[in-house]
């Protein structure tokens, strides 16, 4: 990214390809790495990513209804995936990793997954694994919220960052309130400035507490 001379607005940002392309507003949206967009523009950001596991598994005993989302108080989370279930949870230590690490530990499901749903469910003693893999949260290590609005003195770069783990549920509300802001230069529908990034430069932190 290239900045004005003042350094209080971002000017163009040069793509891979070598091409620039000028801009008016800068959107950081860029999930898990969104410290290294910001990054670019000389700005800090307290986001990383980091591992969460989800696996697919199919029951012998099948429950007699749909399973809605349950969370144990492990933080392993089990709902129906339609014929299917799907169990997900963090790791028991959860570092940040690289942004192109997606290891997978395959002992999680023994020593942690499968014991806490069967302790929950009965019906999932027997179950079977069908499919698994690993993705990344874009983890907010402040307060676990949305990071939202524009930066305080680089005034056209814009935040959509460190939902950890909310973004999709979030997504609809957000994306309408950063296009009002974008629009209008404000917030319409929803009041989201108690997610604005001034709150990280202040530390004022709102915990989110159901991360999972």
């Amino acid at each position: 990214m290239t900045k004005s001379s003042d350094g209080n607005l971002v000017s163009s940002v040069t793509l891979k390809s070598g091409s620039t392309v000028a801009c008016g507003k800068v959107v950081n949206a860029s999930g898990p790495r969104a410290l290294a967009t910001a990054q670019m523009a000389g700005i800090s950001l307290p986001v990383e990513p980091r591992k969460r596991y989800t696996f697919i598994f199919d029951a012998a005993d099948r429950l007699d209804r749909d399973l809605p989302l349950t969370v144990d108080p492990s933080g392993i989370h089990v709902r129906s995936e339609g014929k299917y279930y799907m169990a997900g949870c963090p790791p028991d230590d959860d570092p940040a990793v690289d942004y192109d690490d997606f290891g997978f530990d395959h002992s999680l499901w023994e020593n942690k997954v499968w014991p806490a749903v069967a302790n929950r469910i009965p019906q999932f003693e027997r179950v079977k694994v069908i499919n698994e893999w690993v993705g990344h949260y874009a983890y907010n290590t402040l307060d676990q919220n949305a990071i939202l609005g524009c930066h305080g003195k680089v005034a056209n770069f814009i935040f959509m960052n460190g939902f950890s783990g909310h973004g999709l549920q979030q997504s609809p509300a957000i994306g309408r309130g950063i296009a009002e802001l974008i629009a209008y230069g404000e917030y319409r529908s929803l009041d989201l400035t108690p997610f604005d990034y001034q709150r990280i430069e202040s530390q004022r932190t709102i915990i989110e507490q159901a991360i999972i």
